[in-house]
């Protein structure tokens, strides 16, 4: 197991995926469990769902496990855990998120992703918390994603890699959700390089090409999940109207708020999701 400050993400010539699949090995040596079914990440407000999916059996930190490192951010618990669902499945939940505008490079970005699809798990859910283009969104609604834009600049292909995006954020996951909630509404998520919080210009910008949520994560684990040939289903928490379309300043702090009040309710949202697939 990886227990210095060193990543061997980072080292040139390594194999990304081959660092996955030893990250896996040592998931499966630590838990007992060699195959997990599907994984979520589960970013601001979204964290009581890991206690609702059913039994945590193992919890490892996850500077623990090769290639991972400890979460930069409040409000990620900075642990993955193997949870037995009350229907036998195994969920893998990453609560260790490394965000693109902590300047580690794509490949650790992805590494929570590539892992999961190396423990076996065919199905990725990815959650965030974002902030909200539409104006009768309020915080704390959770919203679909149904496509994404990426502004970063940035992709963890590597080389001459074509992987095709068409129903990223999956359909039948979706309309899978909406039989849980039917008042799910969606929306194209765009990914902005952070961690400054978008200007109204910006918010503009992406509201004009598209967009319906600005946020700084997802879209980059989205594609490393295609790649891996997983199926993706991705859900935001709106905990704030982007800047210009709320009247008063964004603040992290607003966004911790918002999640802890929306949790319970998400939370068991999510989890009659993971029930139902």
């Amino acid at each position: 197991m990886l227990t210095t400050d060193t990543n061997p993400l980072d080292a040139p010539g390594t194999d990304p995926f081959e660092i996955a699949r030893t990250a896996a090995a040592e998931i499966a040596e630590f838990t007992g469990v060699a195959h997990h079914d599907v994984a979520l990440t589960l970013g601001s407000g979204w964290g009581k769902a890991a206690d609702l999916i059913g039994e945590t059996t193992h919890t490892i930190p996850a500077q623990d496990i090769t290639g991972f490192s400890a979460p930069a951010l409040e409000g990620h618990v900075g642990t993955l855990r193997s949870v037995l669902t009350p229907d036998g499945k195994r969920a893998l939940v990453i609560g260790a998120r490394t965000h693109y505008y902590e300047g580690h490079g794509v490949r650790r970005v992805v590494h929570s992703v590539r892992t999961a699809a190396a423990t076996g798990a065919k199905t990725m859910i990815l959650t965030n918390g974002a902030g909200g283009i539409k104006e009768h969104w309020t915080p704390g609604t959770p919203v679909l994603i149904s496509d994404h834009i990426n502004l970063t600049a940035d992709s963890p292909l590597e080389g001459a890699t074509f992987i095709d995006l068409t129903d990223l954020y999956s359909k039948r996951l979706r309309d899978l959700a909406r039989t849980i909630d039917s008042s799910l509404d969606d929306g194209v998520y765009c990914q902005f390089r952070g961690p400054h919080y978008e200007t109204p210009a910006e918010v503009q910008m992406a509201k004009t090409i598209g967009g319906d949520i600005v946020g700084m994560s997802t879209a980059l684990e989205a594609i490393a999940a295609r790649q891996a040939g997983m199926e993706i289903l991705g859900l935001s928490l709106i905990t704030n109207l982007a800047a210009g379309i709320q009247k008063t300043p964004l603040s992290h702090q607003e966004v911790i708020e918002a999640g802890r009040e929306a949790e319970p309710v998400i939370s068991a949202l999510l989890a009659r999701i993971v029930e139902a697939l």
